[in-house]
């Protein structure tokens, strides 16, 4: 039973690290920093910024402006609500946070199709995890499996964001290719295949508490594009 206990709190030690690390973290002073999609000017570059002269010849810095958002990045409709995030988050990086979104959606995807319930729980918020969980016991009443891989995801851009009560959501819609594959009880197929993969569209939010120490983002919702 002890043996048990350590076991599963190591695998919850390594799911919250391995969500730390992957979504919307900025590095801290010792890590390499990753090159930001929206952000202040390095304040190291102070050469690179011009005084503004006040009267009585003192210098006063210019007001350090955010740069000016990737377009590639999320839509228009998105860019109110992801300057809020950063004014309200300064570490909060729009790029790292999509390169941790992908990271994301596949965990979540796997281990929904191998019935890890362990694992979907630290991932997502209660209404997702039920959905989950619901459609894993009905998965394994009619005694079907799920074999599927996500091949590539081809984009995960920001649609929409916003800030409420000092909780930051964040919507990203993924274009992915998957190939899945259901098998009945006496492993046969029954739909899809691992030969041909089919694009995905899907709609995630995914929702953090700012004023929490807890740096995870928890998936707070789930549509179709």
């Amino acid at each position: 039973m002890i043996v048990q206990i350590v076991i599963l709190a190591m695998i919850a030690a390594f799911l919250g690290l391995r969500l730390y690390s992957v979504l919307g973290r900025r590095p801290e002073h010792d890590e390499e920093p990753m090159r930001r999609r929206i952000e202040q000017p390095d304040p190291s570059a102070k050469s690179q910024q011009q005084p503004v002269q006040q009267q009585g010849g003192s210098a006063a810095p210019r007001p350090r402006e955010l740069a000016a958002p990737a377009p590639s990045t999320f839509d228009n409709s998105a860019e109110a609500g992801v300057r809020a995030i950063i004014s309200a988050d300064r570490r909060f990086d729009v790029a790292q946070f999509l390169a941790g979104s992908k990271g994301a959606y596949t965990m979540i995807l796997e281990a929904f199709w191998r019935g890890d319930k362990n694992d979907l729980l630290q991932l997502c918020d209660a209404d997702v995890y039920e959905g989950f969980s619901s459609a894993i016991d009905a998965r394994a009443q009619a005694g079907e499996t799920i074999d599927a891989r996500v091949i590539r995801i081809e984009e995960a851009r920001i649609v929409a964001a916003s800030i409420e009560e000092q909780t930051a959501r964040i919507t990203v819609r993924f274009l992915a290719d998957i190939a899945s594959v259901t098998r009945n009880a006496e492993g046969t197929v029954i739909a899809g295949s691992l030969d041909d993969a089919i694009e995905a569209r899907d709609l995630w939010t995914f929702r953090r508490d700012l004023t929490s120490r807890d740096p995870d983002w928890l998936l707070d919702e789930t549509d179709e594009a």
